[in-house]
């Protein structure tokens, strides 16, 4: 059986979309626990009433506050040998649950599909390159490889054995993005991607997203969380490590490290900032780079025209690993 866990929030609009789509699987083995995270719309009452209908989805309220305790409370709820999540204002198509499910073959294998993003609105351009750049690394089961960039499993279109997501830790961090976190989790314990090479997720924007408006999907979360796993995971310390741009996020990212007690060499573009100090650390020219041998690089620059130009400095670096944080 498959357990769908699936955080409400003042999702009423869509709900009875979403529900649907899941009552309508071609995949029949899979209980919904459904937990409504203090809606205040009638988000719960809609979940009640399809739980009176039927018998496979399961609703209640959750005690606590915030996604990461209503997926807790739902896992614990869950009774299935497999786990997926499930935004209550999306949409699955018909077969994901039965593809997903297909992928997973053995130990440490972690079903991701394809996904597309929908809107009654104008779709904004910055979801559409995130959903290609998704699909593009899940078609190639290479999501974890650009890790640092953004999440790389999106969140509701994943599928692991029960056992496996135990292994990662499930939802026990309270760190946020939780999403994020697991991936990283995930990376860590060895997860496989195994890709459904087709569409069968539905992502819905609307301006009430969470990821919108939730103060722990802002921007300033995700360079803690880099940092965090960077430190506890990636970190070398027999090389020299490398932050290279002093825009807000490479002063995040330097500060928090030198916080940490870990020595920054400091490398920026700008002609203004060279040989400046900052949190103890001086910034260099790019022509620094002709001192190190051995590092480890951190990019915190976005422009595409700058990072092709820091790469071809890069080049002069014979032994290095890039950690692309933008």
């Amino acid at each position: 059986m498959i357990s769908i866990l699936m955080p409400v929030k003042n999702t009423s609009a869509y709900l009875h979309e979403c529900l649907d789509s899941i009552i309508a699987q071609s995949y029949k083995q899979w209980e919904l626990i459904a937990i409504d995270d203090h809606s205040d719309d009638d988000s719960y009452s809609i979940l009640q009433k399809y739980s009176a209908r039927h018998s496979q989805i399961h609703s209640m309220k959750n005690d606590d506050r915030g996604i990461i305790s209503a997926l807790r409370l739902a896992l614990g709820k869950s009774k299935g040998d497999y786990i997926t999540r499930m935004d209550s204002d999306d949409v699955m198509t018909t077969d994901k649950l039965e593809l997903m499910r297909g992928a997973i073959k053995g130990e440490k294998d972690l079903a991701v599909g394809l996904v597309k993003y929908i809107s009654n609105s104008d779709l904004g351009q910055g979801y559409i390159k995130y959903a290609n750049w998704l699909n593009e690394m899940t078609l190639a089961e290479n999501n974890f490889s650009e890790i640092y960039k953004e999440c790389v499993v999106p969140s509701p279109c994943w599928m692991i054995r029960r056992a496996d997501l135990m292994s990662c830790g499930a939802f026990g961090s309270d760190i946020y993005p939780e999403d994020y976190d697991l991936a990283f989790r995930m990376r860590d314990y060895g997860m496989k991607i195994c890709a459904v090479p087709q569409i069968v997720h539905l992502w819905r924007d609307h301006t009430e997203r969470a990821s919108r408006n939730d103060p722990h999907y802002m921007d300033n979360q995700f360079i803690d969380l880099k940092v965090h796993h960077f430190l506890h995971s990636d970190l070398d310390t027999t090389k020299q490590l490398v932050v290279w741009g002093a825009g807000k996020k490479g002063k995040k990212i330097v500060k928090q490290l030198r916080e940490k007690g870990v020595q920054v060499h400091w490398i920026c573009n700008n002609e203004k900032k060279i040989g400046i100090t900052i949190y103890d650390t001086i910034l260099h020219g790019p022509d620094s780079v002709t001192t190190i041998n051995s590092a480890q690089v951190i990019i915190a620059v976005a422009q595409r025209e700058a990072v092709d130009e820091i790469d071809s400095y890069l080049n002069m670096i014979e032994d290095k690993e890039v950690f692309y944080f933008c």
